[in-house]
């Protein structure tokens, strides 16, 4: 932080003596680029801050919307220095938007309400996404998209009879669907539409084309191969033909004949304008690039990722509105490699895939990026991808911080890599569409991803999940708060708040060496947390153990690696004599509070006892019995066998005194029981976005989504 507002004061103060140049709508690229004169275009005022040796520059943009022709691509030659940066900035007090698109106007009554636009222009086009007045459309699909119930509505089912999920199946295809007799359809063209469907573990969706239809035995053979066999069962959708643009909203595109087809949802017959995109990325900074700004415009309207940033240093987007861009692999924000690169606050939402991906640092050496998303407002992400996050923080050394993330189909946020720290952030009703997740979640099939990682201050409530269970598909289902996945290690977890989520707030999937500290942990549905191990033989361990051995190798004899917590242990020497795994972890200091009468402390499988460490913890849900499930020859436990086994040394059962945990505040009133445990204070005041100059609104006004479709 304090390197950027170092930056920032710099900026600011050679701003008034350095270069500055305009940008206006009705400029002319022929002219001085002065406040009087200015550029028509943003690659002119690039060309010319290319003849400026030294001094700051700082490119004021006038109001208006810009359709760019090309990427605005920014390179060495386009950098600043730490004592004299480059600032692209929309003019003070006026909205600057940089577009992708192309817009569509022309349309006349066709059929009904559906209008069609005919051009040469539209002739050989192949976009996939149509705006209408700020909105993304639908394309013409069968079943029929649900406003209502935009989650659970509007799905077709896979025929067959059910078969449970984790069941292997021999010689299972990825690429055929059996559809029902009741969902036929008579297409032309089927090879042109797509199917969109969550196959077989519901984790995330695929997008594949049609390549033929057996009428005969109900199947849609698709061109390619999903993640999974598609199951009896899945749900799924088709999209793509002009016989399915049926409700308003939807639109299909016939590139060979130049023509668009669209109903508008507000009924509107004439004067109707829509955008395409025509870009998949806004703007590019490009290996080299240093001390670039851009602050306070708008993008949007990009087929993929809307701005990239690949090996810069020292360069950020800032106070931006990012919405309405990137389809299934396209982001809001990529910083890919570089050092003290960050996105701040800007307001990032309707993302095909993941609002800001983060990456960056050396894993052998552990030298950090110190890259960094701080200050933002993320929500509706994944609207394409379903895996799609708020935030994807990789590489070592980078941070999240004081971000605000909500509406995710997934998680919130999802790490790889090592040293990172994600602290300050709200994080809230996630995992909107899928299943077997966590509001922040990580893994380490290669044993070494993650470690050093710090979760800390943050606020983590309402971990939805959505699935099948007991004949219909529901919500909450399966999810967690904080879920340290498939051998995660070396993770400290320390001084946040996790509140509801259906499986339980913290999941150690045979991970191990980590902390969990000093949390407040409130009202997990079946259970509080869970601690699922493995065994040597298993299916698991087996089938990632080859990974993981060559992650180890790859690092242990670095000395940077050496100081890592418990790093002398590899996965060949994990297996314990009694053929379980999972060890290292510590559970202190947390504070676990619940009120469910069927909810259980903790459940696990496969956990080693005395391999692993539960004390001083402070437990309370009213008095009542509390439940340990061990599993297997164990079985479940009450507390008092648990205390007995020697687990839990020095924690107490007692009301917390939660100022008012009705309304979400977990502050300790004076006289906590959790003050003589050692439990610090957290700095809730801190948590989430704050006021700053950077921050595109403030007060920041939040979206409706899922907690208001209550």
């Amino acid at each position: 932080m304090k390197t950027l507002f170092a930056y920032l004061a710099v900026a600011a103060a050679f701003g008034q003596t350095g270069t500055t140049l305009y940008v206006a709508g009705d400029g002319n690229d022929a002219s001085a680029g002065t406040k009087a004169k200015p550029f028509a275009t943003l690659e002119r005022a690039r060309d010319e801050i290319r003849k400026h040796k030294g001094g700051a520059v700082t490119i004021l943009v006038r109001a208006g919307t810009y359709r760019l022709a090309r990427t605005l691509q920014l390179g060495a030659q386009d950098s600043g220095t730490g004592n004299a940066p480059v600032v692209w900035r929309a003019y003070p007090g006026e909205k600057v938007t940089l577009s992708g698109a192309a817009e569509v106007t022309g349309f006349a009554a066709w059929r009904g309400a559906v209008l069609r636009a005919e051009s040469a222009a539209l002739r050989g086009a192949a976009f996939r996404q149509l705006f209408y007045r700020g909105q993304r459309q639908v394309p013409a699909r069968y079943p029929n998209y649900d406003a209502g119930n935009p989650y659970g509505g509007g799905w077709a089912y896979a025929d067959g009879k059910a078969v449970p999920m984790y069941q292997e199946v021999p010689g299972e295809d990825k690429r055929t669907l059996v559809y029902r007799q009741g969902d036929a359809r008579e297409w032309a063209r089927p090879q042109d539409g797509e199917v969109v469907v969550f196959p077989r573990f519901n984790y995330w969706n695929n997008i594949v084309r049609m390549q033929a239809i057996d009428r005969g035995k109900r199947t849609i053979r698709l061109a390619g191969d999903c993640s999974y066999a598609v199951r009896p069962g899945d749900r799924y959708y088709v999209q793509g033909m002009l016989e399915e643009l049926d409700a308003p909203g939807e639109w299909y595109l016939d590139g060979d004949a130049g023509a668009l087809y669209f109903w508008p949802p507000d009924g509107a017959r004439t004067g109707v304008t829509v955008e395409a995109p025509r870009l998949r990325t806004i703007l590019e900074l490009g290996t080299g690039t240093a001390w670039v700004t851009f602050r306070g415009f708008t993008f949007e309207e990009s087929a993929g990722t809307a701005i990239a940033l690949t090996n810069t240093a020292h360069c950020r987007i800032a106070a931006g509105v990012i919405r309405n861009a990137g389809d299934y692999r396209g982001n809001g924000v990529e910083v890919n490699g570089g050092t003290g690169n960050g996105v701040v606050g800007n307001d990032i939402s309707e993302i095909g895939a993941s609002g800001i991906t983060i990456a960056g640092g050396n894993r052998l050496t552990l030298e950090a990026a110190g890259n960094y998303a701080d200050n933002n407002y993320i929500h509706h992400t994944g609207v394409l991808y379903k895996q799609g996050v708020g935030i994807s923080l990789n590489g070592v050394g980078n941070r999240a911080t004081h971000n605000l993330i909500h509406d995710t189909p997934r998680m919130a946020l999802i790490f790889a890599g090592n040293n990172l720290l994600i602290e300050y952030n709200h994080m809230r009703h996630n995992n909107v569409e899928t299943e077997d997740s966590g509001v922040v979640y990580t893994m380490g099939r290669d044993w070494i991803s993650s470690r050093g990682t710090v979760i800390r201050y943050n606020y983590l409530h309402d971990s939805l999940g959505y699935g099948f269970e007991h004949g219909k598909w529901v919500t909450p289902h399966f999810s967690w708060g904080v879920y340290l996945d498939d051998n995660a290690g070396g993770v400290d977890v320390i001084g946040n708040i996790v509140a509801r989520a259906y499986r339980g707030l913290i999941h150690l999937h045979n991970a191990r060496d980590n902390v969990i500290e000093n949390n407040v942990l409130v009202n997990g549905t079946l259970q509080q947390a869970e601690f699922d191990g493995w065994t040597g033989t298993g299916s698991f361990w087996l089938g990632q153990l080859s990974t993981m051995i060559a992650g180890y190798n790859s690092v242990k004899d670095q000395p940077a690696w050496k100081g890592m917590r418990n790093m002398d242990v590899g996965p060949e020497q994990a297996v314990l004599p009694d053929g379980l795994i999972m060890s290292g972890n510590v559970f202190r200091r947390n504070i676990v509070y619940w009120s469910g009468p069927a909810a259980k402390l903790f459940s696990s499988r496969n956990l080693p006892l005395g391999r692993n460490r539960w004390e001083k913890n402070l437990y309370w849900n009213g008095g009542a019995p509390m439940k340990i499930v061990l599993g297997g020859k164990l079985g479940e436990w009450d507390y008092d066998t648990w205390r007995k086994a020697g687990e839990d040394s020095g924690s107490a059962i007692a009301d917390p005194l939660f100022v008012d945990a009705a309304k979400d505040d977990y502050r300790l009133r004076a006289g906590s029981p959790a003050a003589a445990l050692g439990f610090e204070r957290i700095p809730v005041e801190k948590i989430g976005p704050y006021g700053d100059e950077l921050r595109a609104t403030w007060p920041i006004v939040e979206a409706a989504g899922a907690r208001e479709r209550k």
